[in-house]
């Protein structure tokens, strides 16, 4: 096996070596039983300190990637893949798309899922520590000038961005959702019932991490549509009035227009509408079934699976869909 040691990358030697074992079980160069250079060896042919191969072989060994035999060296263990899929947060449509990328792997493949909920740190600490210790890495990205930054030593082979555009290049792979003109043309579909409705009612709350971009577009509906429309940010002003219907980005507001509507005796889909974003497996069993705007999370996921087993670029979006239930 032959490792190639860039004396003057930032990247560390030993973490250059990890990095080429894991390259070359991705590129069955190495396979289940086959032996590894000795530490001696490397040291020798590459002018490497023997701390900085010890390091690296030990690392391989905590990850399961390679044993070691007493007198005879280190060997590959198995030829298990590990691949890291970083969420926002585990909500559950996320919990649908897991699954679904989960079920769509060989048995070979390991899934670490980790979760940075929209923080900075988060991120950056789970994916420093990850580079060059998985197969392949499937990424859910938010809105933060420095997480672009932290994506730039990943290589895009390897890299799989999901759910939303943000911070991507044109080399990147990704599998989006559309938060914009999808979002639009799934309102259109809907006329008809908001018709039946005085007012349509955004209720996009400062806590979520929803797109703005959607809001953008929601203007832009009701504006072509000639519907009086209101955007509510602050919780505490929200309120259910007779002849409104609501779209919302968060489940919590769901809750409330439901409470809301038990005290104030409004029929969903009579009284007021309802619209809520992002489909989830309850959602067609609450009260008569909640109408939702919504990608395809099983899609998304199985998608993502794809990106690992097939040695093939992806670059698509899963469409966004308009479900219309007894709520609207």
């Amino acid at each position: 096996m032959h490792f190639d040691i860039n004396t003057n990358s930032e990247v560390p030697r030993y973490q250059q070596l990890v990095n080429a074992v894991n390259d070359a079980l991705a590129n069955n160069t190495l396979s289940n039983g086959d032996a590894l250079p000795s530490v001696n060896a490397v040291c020798k042919d590459y002018n490497l300190s023997r701390d900085t191969v010890f390091k690296a072989y030990s690392i391989l060994k905590e990850n399961g990637v390679v044993e070691s035999v007493p007198n005879k060296g280190y060997y590959v263990a198995n030829d298990t893949r590990k691949v890291l899929l970083v969420l926002d947060t585990f909500k559950a449509y996320k919990e649908v798309l897991y699954h679904e990328f989960v079920n769509n792997l060989p048995k070979k493949v390991i899934v670490d899922v980790q979760f940075h909920h929209y923080n900075i740190n988060n991120f950056k600490t789970i994916l420093n520590n990850s580079k060059g210790k998985y197969f392949k890495y499937v990424v859910m990205t938010f809105d933060h000038k420095e997480v672009s930054d932290v994506l730039f030593d990943f290589d895009n082979d390897k890299l799989l961005l999901i759910d939303w555009n943000v911070h991507s290049k044109k080399s990147n792979n990704y599998v989006f959702q559309d938060f914009g003109n999808a979002f639009h043309d799934a309102l259109q579909e809907a006329v008809v019932p908001f018709k039946r409705y005085k007012k349509l009612v955004f209720v996009y709350p400062t806590f979520t991490k929803h797109p703005t971009e959607s809001v953008s577009f929601f203007k832009q509906f009701c504006e072509s549509q000639n519907f009086k429309y209101k955007i509510v940010t602050d919780v505490n002003d929200f309120k259910v009035v007779k002849g409104e219907a609501y779209i919302s980005v968060s489940d919590r507001i769901l809750g409330t227009f439901l409470e809301q509507c038990r005290i104030e005796a409004f029929e969903p889909g009579v009284d007021v509408g309802f619209l809520s974003y992002n489909e989830t497996p309850m959602k067609k069993f609450i009260y008569k079934g909640i109408s939702v705007v919504s990608t395809d999370f099983k899609a998304m996921g199985a998608k993502a699976a794809e990106f690992i087993n097939q040695d093939a670029p992806i670059q698509t979006y899963i469409p966004t869909k308009l479900i219309l239930r007894d709520s609207l």
